[in-house]
């Protein structure tokens, strides 16, 4: 039988009211007698406008953003101004094996998609539309098919009437937003997922080993929810058993300095472990630098560190970056020069960098750091900045409380935070350099290869990723 509905014309938007429901009725009636659609009440402030299609053509016409819910009777031939190019076909001389004519084997087929094509159709060109599906009244077997397929609902002909339409609308349209929303959602957590992992793929494994250094460090990216920011650092060993430590900061705070510092922090351990260092690294570092950039206006500060083998003297090359952080045994920390440093990469095409030597001594931390552990706010009304020599203060008040390692790196971030009354927005990155004879001695000559990195009190600490 027929769906009986009323012959309307099209309803644009702008003539819906808020909260109206309008239902795509597609139904090859010739009769065109009348189904009756109620108006809710007032309270509700909702009624149904009906618009009618009788072939799939015709409703591809009507099928406008404004239509919330279609009624599809899936007894509609595919004929007569059908489905067009790629409705789905059945062949009743094919069964559902053999292969098609790339030799695969096709997919399982339901023995009811034939009756379920105006359906796939449908729902193929009304993604983000609720559907219902109208069968007859003792085919339960199709209409069940038909929602898993991806109907919303399904009605019987015999069972139709005003009031259940008018339900069954309502619920159609709420249950697809619910899983549209879900789907939206679910991309959202997969997408934040391989992010994530590509971030922490991307963050530096320090290579240590034979080294009988300490090694501990901190990142906190400035912009929400990241796990990457424009700051980068690494550290290597070469086979002459020097330790290269670097760190490095982008100018800005967004994806594309991130993607640039991780591609500087990657041509930095390519070139120290080709044998490059000093002025000859940076300079390389600097074409890479102008290659990569989305603008000439963007540049980069390092800081480089190289300590030799017997650990008691570094050389030292800095772009425009602050000095590092130097505390001796029984001394209070100091920073290292910084007179000789040469300008940011990126800023001048043909830059000098000098290497400056750096006595170390037998016990020692170097602390490594970009500038925004110092440009924190301090002060009544966070009018005043750290700057470097409060963050020397900082560091050596700590250090007389006996801290260490990652509890000191730990300390003097959480404190930064604290005197910024909140979270910092520029990136940070702090790296810990250390070494102790005495613990040297305890291991016999060397730190043990299970634990390359490990604090200068002796407690093991291992690479530490930012905090998720």
């Amino acid at each position: 039988m027929p769906v009986p509905v009323p012959q309307q014309r099209s309803v644009p938007a702008a003539e819906t009211s808020h909260g109206d429901l309008t239902l795509l009725v597609i139904e090859d009636d010739p009769a065109g007698t009348t189904i009756t659609v109620p108006e809710l009440s007032a309270a509700a402030g909702t009624r149904v406008r009906i618009r009618t299609a009788r072939n799939l053509t015709e409703a591809a016409r009507l099928l406008t953003d404004d239509v919330d819910c279609i009624l599809l009777d899936l007894a509609l031939p595919l004929t007569g101004g059908g489905a067009g190019p790629g409705t789905p076909t059945t062949d009743a001389g094919t069964s559902g094996s053999g292969t098609d004519d790339s030799g695969a084997l096709p997919e399982p087929v339901s023995e009811r998609a034939g009756e379920l094509a105006a359906l796939t159709h449908v729902l193929g060109i009304a993604p983000q539309h609720a559907v219902l599906a109208l069968t007859a009244q003792d085919d339960t077997e199709l209409a069940a098919e038909a929602v898993r397929v991806g109907a919303q609902d399904y009605l019987f002909r015999g069972e139709l009437d005003a009031r259940v339409l008018s339900r069954a609308i309502r619920y159609a349209v709420e249950r697809k937003r619910a899983d549209i929303a879900q789907h939206q959602l679910t991309e959202s957590r997969l997408r934040a997922q391989e992010n994530a992992r590509l971030e922490r793929g991307l963050l530096p494994t320090p290579l240590l080993d034979g080294s009988d250094l300490s090694f501990a460090a901190r990142y906190r990216p400035g912009r929400s929810r990241a796990l990457l920011g424009g700051d980068f650092y690494d550290v290597v060993r070469t086979p002459d058993g020097t330790v290269h430590a670097m760190i490095g900061d982008v100018c800005g705070h967004g994806p594309d300095e991130a993607a640039l510092g991780v591609e500087l922090r990657i041509a930095w351990r390519a070139l120290t472990l080709a044998g490059l260092c000093g002025d000859e690294l940076l300079s390389t570092l600097q074409q890479v630098l102008e290659h990569e950039r989305q603008s000439e206006e963007i540049f980069a500060t390092l800081c480089t560190v190289d300590i030799a083998p017997d650990g008691r003297r570094a050389g030292l090359c800095l772009a425009g970056h602050p000095a590092p952080l130097l505390a001796r045994h029984g001394m209070p920390a100091r920073l290292l020069p910084y007179q000789d440093g040469g300008p940011a990469l990126g800023l001048l095409p043909r830059a000098r960098w000098p290497r400056r030597q750096v006595e170390l001594g037998g016990a020692w931390s170097l602390m490594m750091y970009t500038d925004g552990l110092i440009e924190g706010r301090v002060g009544t009304g966070g009018s005043e900045r750290l700057g470097q020599d409060g963050m020397v203060a900082m560091v050596n008040s700590r250090l007389e409380q006996g801290l260490a390692g990652e509890e000191l790196l730990e300390a003097a971030v959480a404190e930064v935070r604290e005197l910024n009354g909140g979270e910092l927005t520029d990136d940070v990155a702090v790296l810990l350099l250390g070494r102790d004879p005495e613990r040297i001695r305890r291991w016999g000559g060397s730190a043990p290869r299970s634990h390359p990195a490990s604090s200068v009190a002796g407690r093991p600490l291992g690479v530490q990723r930012p905090p998720l």
